[in-house]
Protein backbone atom coordinates (compact mmCIF):
# COMPACT_ATOMS: atom_id res chain seq x y z
CA UNK A 1 0.00 0.00 0.00
CA UNK A 2 1.35 3.16 -1.01
CA UNK A 3 1.35 6.33 1.61
CA UNK A 4 0.34 8.55 -0.96
CA UNK A 5 2.44 11.45 -0.03
CA UNK A 6 1.98 10.57 3.62
CA UNK A 7 4.66 11.85 5.62
CA UNK A 8 3.23 11.64 8.89
CA UNK A 9 3.70 8.30 11.26
CA UNK A 10 0.59 6.61 10.93
CA UNK A 11 -0.21 4.75 14.09
CA UNK A 12 -2.75 1.55 14.36
CA UNK A 13 -5.19 2.08 16.87
CA UNK A 14 -7.27 -0.76 18.63
CA UNK A 15 -7.32 -3.89 20.51
CA UNK A 16 -7.99 -6.61 18.56
CA UNK A 17 -5.08 -9.25 18.95
CA UNK A 18 -5.36 -10.26 15.19
CA UNK A 19 -5.67 -6.90 13.58
CA UNK A 20 -2.77 -5.19 15.66
CA UNK A 21 -0.15 -8.00 14.42
CA UNK A 22 -1.66 -7.33 10.66
CA UNK A 23 -0.91 -3.94 11.12
CA UNK A 24 1.94 -4.33 12.78
CA UNK A 25 3.57 -6.38 9.42
CA UNK A 26 2.69 -3.78 7.68
CA UNK A 27 5.99 -1.18 6.62
CA UNK A 28 3.64 1.93 6.70
CA UNK A 29 2.62 1.15 10.03
CA UNK A 30 5.08 2.64 12.37
CA UNK A 31 3.77 1.99 15.83
CA UNK A 32 0.47 0.68 17.60
CA UNK A 33 -1.95 2.08 20.25
CA UNK A 34 -4.84 0.77 22.60
CA UNK A 35 -6.60 2.25 25.69
CA UNK A 36 -8.93 0.29 27.99
CA UNK A 37 -12.15 1.28 26.33
CA UNK A 38 -10.90 -0.22 23.25
CA UNK A 39 -9.68 -3.13 25.12
CA UNK A 40 -13.06 -4.46 26.61
CA UNK A 41 -14.80 -3.42 22.90
CA UNK A 42 -12.30 -6.36 21.66
CA UNK A 43 -13.82 -8.32 24.79
CA UNK A 44 -10.15 -8.47 26.46
CA UNK A 45 -10.45 -9.13 30.20
CA UNK A 46 -7.26 -9.67 31.75
CA UNK A 47 -5.11 -6.67 31.11
CA UNK A 48 -1.01 -7.91 31.82
CA UNK A 49 -1.72 -11.42 29.85
CA UNK A 50 -3.20 -9.26 26.73
CA UNK A 51 -0.29 -6.73 26.59
CA UNK A 52 2.64 -9.13 27.31
CA UNK A 53 0.75 -11.59 24.24
CA UNK A 54 1.18 -8.28 21.79
CA UNK A 55 4.74 -7.73 23.10
CA UNK A 56 5.77 -11.03 22.14
CA UNK A 57 4.91 -10.48 18.31
CA UNK A 58 6.17 -7.17 18.38
CA UNK A 59 8.93 -6.13 19.68
CA UNK A 60 10.35 -3.06 16.87
CA UNK A 61 7.54 -0.67 17.02
CA UNK A 62 6.34 1.41 19.74
CA UNK A 63 3.24 0.58 21.69
CA UNK A 64 0.98 2.66 23.87
CA UNK A 65 -0.71 0.66 27.07
CA UNK A 66 -2.63 3.21 29.50
CA UNK A 67 -3.12 2.28 32.97
CA UNK A 68 -5.76 2.24 34.41
CA UNK A 69 -5.99 3.47 38.14
CA UNK A 70 -7.88 6.52 39.69
CA UNK A 71 -5.14 7.20 42.39
CA UNK A 72 -2.00 9.01 41.72
CA UNK A 73 0.23 6.42 43.51
CA UNK A 74 -1.66 3.68 41.94
CA UNK A 75 -1.28 5.21 38.52
CA UNK A 76 2.40 5.85 39.06
CA UNK A 77 3.51 1.93 40.27
CA UNK A 78 1.65 0.93 37.08
CA UNK A 79 3.35 3.13 34.44
CA UNK A 80 6.67 1.75 35.91
CA UNK A 81 5.15 -1.68 35.44
CA UNK A 82 3.81 -1.07 31.71
CA UNK A 83 7.51 0.76 31.39
CA UNK A 84 9.34 -2.57 32.02
CA UNK A 85 7.51 -4.41 29.42
CA UNK A 86 10.03 -3.61 27.16
CA UNK A 87 11.94 -0.53 25.69
CA UNK A 88 9.20 -0.32 22.81
CA UNK A 89 6.25 0.68 25.28
CA UNK A 90 5.05 4.09 25.84
CA UNK A 91 3.30 4.21 29.38
CA UNK A 92 -0.35 6.08 28.79
CA UNK A 93 -0.90 8.68 31.48
CA UNK A 94 -4.67 10.74 30.72
CA UNK A 95 -4.21 14.20 31.21
CA UNK A 96 -6.67 13.60 34.87
CA UNK A 97 -8.39 11.47 36.77
CA UNK A 98 -11.89 10.31 36.52
CA UNK A 99 -12.18 13.00 39.94
CA UNK A 100 -10.78 16.30 37.23
CA UNK A 101 -7.27 16.05 39.16
CA UNK A 102 -5.04 17.05 36.80
CA UNK A 103 -1.86 14.44 36.33
CA UNK A 104 0.58 17.15 35.62
CA UNK A 105 3.39 16.00 38.80
CA UNK A 106 2.60 12.51 37.68
CA UNK A 107 3.80 13.06 34.28
CA UNK A 108 6.76 15.11 35.17
CA UNK A 109 7.98 12.13 38.24
CA UNK A 110 7.84 9.35 35.43
CA UNK A 111 9.29 11.54 32.50
CA UNK A 112 11.88 12.40 34.48
CA UNK A 113 12.50 8.77 35.91
CA UNK A 114 13.16 8.38 32.51
CA UNK A 115 9.49 5.98 31.24
CA UNK A 116 8.70 7.27 27.42
CA UNK A 117 5.22 8.79 28.42
CA UNK A 118 1.65 8.87 25.78
CA UNK A 119 -0.12 11.70 27.58
CA UNK A 120 -3.73 11.21 26.28
CA UNK A 121 -6.70 12.98 26.26
CA UNK A 122 -5.83 16.81 25.76
CA UNK A 123 -8.59 18.90 24.61
CA UNK A 124 -7.41 22.35 25.66
CA UNK A 125 -4.30 24.74 24.96
CA UNK A 126 -4.42 24.97 28.69
CA UNK A 127 -3.46 21.28 29.21
CA UNK A 128 -1.23 21.38 26.41
CA UNK A 129 1.04 24.64 27.88
CA UNK A 130 1.08 22.37 31.84
CA UNK A 131 1.90 18.88 29.58
CA UNK A 132 5.01 20.18 27.89
CA UNK A 133 5.93 22.00 31.14
CA UNK A 134 6.30 18.51 32.94
CA UNK A 135 7.94 16.76 30.26
CA UNK A 136 10.44 19.51 29.36
CA UNK A 137 13.81 17.78 30.21
CA UNK A 138 12.25 14.31 30.23
CA UNK A 139 12.09 10.98 28.38
CA UNK A 140 10.91 10.43 24.51
CA UNK A 141 7.25 11.35 24.93
CA UNK A 142 3.82 11.78 22.15
CA UNK A 143 1.38 14.80 23.51
CA UNK A 144 -2.34 13.17 22.50
CA UNK A 145 -4.79 15.80 21.57
CA UNK A 146 -8.19 14.30 20.91
CA UNK A 147 -8.96 16.23 17.37
CA UNK A 148 -11.63 13.73 16.37
CA UNK A 149 -13.73 14.72 19.84
CA UNK A 150 -12.98 17.71 19.34
CA UNK A 151 -14.40 18.38 15.90
CA UNK A 152 -17.45 16.09 16.97
CA UNK A 153 -18.51 19.44 19.35
CA UNK A 154 -18.46 21.69 16.13
CA UNK A 155 -14.89 22.80 16.64
CA UNK A 156 -12.14 22.94 14.45
CA UNK A 157 -9.12 21.19 15.76
CA UNK A 158 -6.84 22.33 13.56
CA UNK A 159 -5.94 25.50 15.22
CA UNK A 160 -5.57 23.84 18.57
CA UNK A 161 -2.77 21.32 16.65
CA UNK A 162 -0.84 23.62 15.25
CA UNK A 163 -0.54 25.39 18.31
CA UNK A 164 0.35 22.29 19.91
CA UNK A 165 3.03 21.24 17.64
CA UNK A 166 4.99 25.10 18.06
CA UNK A 167 4.81 24.72 21.69
CA UNK A 168 6.09 21.22 21.70
CA UNK A 169 8.87 22.47 19.46
CA UNK A 170 9.35 24.77 21.82
CA UNK A 171 9.64 22.80 24.39
CA UNK A 172 12.36 19.55 23.20
CA UNK A 173 12.88 17.70 20.27
CA UNK A 174 11.74 14.65 22.45
CA UNK A 175 8.19 15.54 22.14
CA UNK A 176 5.64 14.39 19.14
CA UNK A 177 2.58 15.68 18.65
CA UNK A 178 -0.37 12.93 18.04
CA UNK A 179 -3.70 13.23 16.07
CA UNK A 180 -6.17 11.08 18.14
CA UNK A 181 -9.81 10.14 17.70
CA UNK A 182 -9.36 10.17 13.66
CA UNK A 183 -12.90 10.16 12.19
CA UNK A 184 -12.00 10.07 8.43
CA UNK A 185 -9.23 9.61 5.89
CA UNK A 186 -8.83 13.89 5.36
CA UNK A 187 -7.46 13.61 8.55
CA UNK A 188 -4.70 12.11 7.92
CA UNK A 189 -3.65 15.02 5.30
CA UNK A 190 -5.24 17.68 8.16
CA UNK A 191 -3.04 16.09 10.71
CA UNK A 192 0.09 16.48 8.46
CA UNK A 193 -0.07 19.46 7.18
CA UNK A 194 -0.99 20.78 11.20
CA UNK A 195 2.98 19.28 11.26
CA UNK A 196 1.57 16.54 13.59
CA UNK A 197 4.39 13.93 13.75
CA UNK A 198 1.80 11.25 14.25
CA UNK A 199 -1.90 10.36 13.97
CA UNK A 200 -3.38 7.67 14.94
CA UNK A 201 -5.87 5.68 12.63
CA UNK A 202 -8.33 2.48 12.61
CA UNK A 203 -7.72 0.01 10.58
CA UNK A 204 -11.09 0.53 9.04
CA UNK A 205 -10.13 3.82 8.35
CA UNK A 206 -6.42 2.81 7.32
CA UNK A 207 -8.28 0.43 4.63
CA UNK A 208 -9.47 3.55 2.72
CA UNK A 209 -6.01 4.41 1.93
CA UNK A 210 -6.80 2.30 -1.08
CA UNK A 211 -9.17 4.98 -2.17
CA UNK A 212 -6.96 8.25 -2.63
CA UNK A 213 -6.52 9.55 -6.39
CA UNK A 214 -10.05 7.17 -6.76
CA UNK A 215 -11.57 8.99 -9.95
CA UNK A 216 -14.00 10.83 -8.86
CA UNK A 217 -16.20 11.06 -11.79
CA UNK A 218 -16.17 7.26 -11.73
CA UNK A 219 -17.03 7.45 -8.60
CA UNK A 220 -20.12 9.33 -9.57
CA UNK A 221 -21.02 6.81 -12.30
CA UNK A 222 -20.77 3.86 -9.32
CA UNK A 223 -22.76 5.71 -7.11
CA UNK A 224 -25.82 6.04 -9.72
CA UNK A 225 -25.19 2.71 -10.55
CA UNK A 226 -25.44 0.75 -7.03
CA UNK A 227 -28.99 3.32 -7.25
CA UNK A 228 -30.64 1.71 -10.28
CA UNK A 229 -29.42 -1.57 -9.13
CA UNK A 230 -31.03 -1.51 -5.80
CA UNK A 231 -33.86 0.23 -7.15
CA UNK A 232 -34.43 -2.80 -9.63
CA UNK A 233 -33.88 -5.41 -7.15
CA UNK A 234 -37.07 -4.16 -5.13
CA UNK A 235 -38.85 -3.35 -8.08
CA UNK A 236 -39.99 0.25 -7.16
CA UNK A 237 -42.65 1.37 -8.86
CA UNK A 238 -44.28 4.78 -9.07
Amino acid sequence: MANHGLKIKLYSDGADLKSMLEMAKLPHITGLTTNPSLMKKAGVTDYTPFCKEVLSHIKDKPISFEVFADDFAEMKRQGLLINSWGPNVYVKIPVMNSKGENTYKLIQELSHQNVKLNVTALFTLEQVHHVVEALKGGAPSIISIFCGRIADTGVDPQPMARATVAMAAAGGKQMEVLWASTRELINLYQAQECGCHIITVPPDILKKLDMVGTDLHAMSLDTVKTFKKDSDQVGYKL
